[in-house]
């Protein structure tokens, strides 16, 4: 089957990529213009081109636009927007481009909602008629093994999700 995996950044996907890497043809989709600054974005997009384990596998840049989000705290609806957008644009590309599954690994993060980020695949998978992977890539000590894979392999680890603290909580 041909999957394309949304990915966030490198440490996220080395444990996902990991876990289901083998299982698919895979292509991953770096669509995150949520992420801030321009810098952080690049440097992103570079560490997952270069990742060790998955080189050779292709890698399609998303979109840059992205809309204007409410304010609030990570987990809320600010986080439901901005994923539910990101998830759509993966979605349609996976049927623009005849994909047979779409998944993310966003589900690996201890700060995101599995159950609110599978629910909206769910949605758009009957929209776009496209099957997504229900997942919680955090289970079994998923995140855990970001953790290691990072160290091992000397990954960035941002240490936010792509909002910075301003956007989020403005003064």
């Amino acid at each position: 089957m041909r999957m394309l995996l949304h990915a966030c950044c490198c440490s996220c996907f080395s444990s996902v990529f990991e876990q289901i890497g083998g299982s698919y043809d895979l292509t991953v989709y770096f669509c995150n213009p949520n992420i801030k600054p321009d810098k952080e974005y690049a440097r992103r997009l570079e560490e997952l081109k270069n990742y060790p384990p998955s080189m050779g596998i292709k890698i399609v840049e998303g979109t840059r636009n992205f809309i204007e989000l409410p304010y609030g705290p990570e987990g809320g609806e600010r986080c439901r927007v901005c994923i539910g957008y990101r998830l759509n644009e993966v979605a349609k590309y996976s049927k623009e481009n005849g994909f047979d599954i779409f998944a993310t690994t966003l589900t690996v993060s201890p700060h995101k909602n599995s159950e609110m980020i599978n629910g909206l695949g769910q949605v758009l998978s009957r929209k776009y008629g496209v099957e997504y992977l229900l997942s919680n890539f955090k289970k079994k000590n998923g995140y855990l093994r970001t953790v290691e894979l990072s160290k091992q392999y000397g990954l960035y680890r941002q240490n936010y999700c792509g909002c910075t603290p301003k956007e989020i909580h403005p003064s």
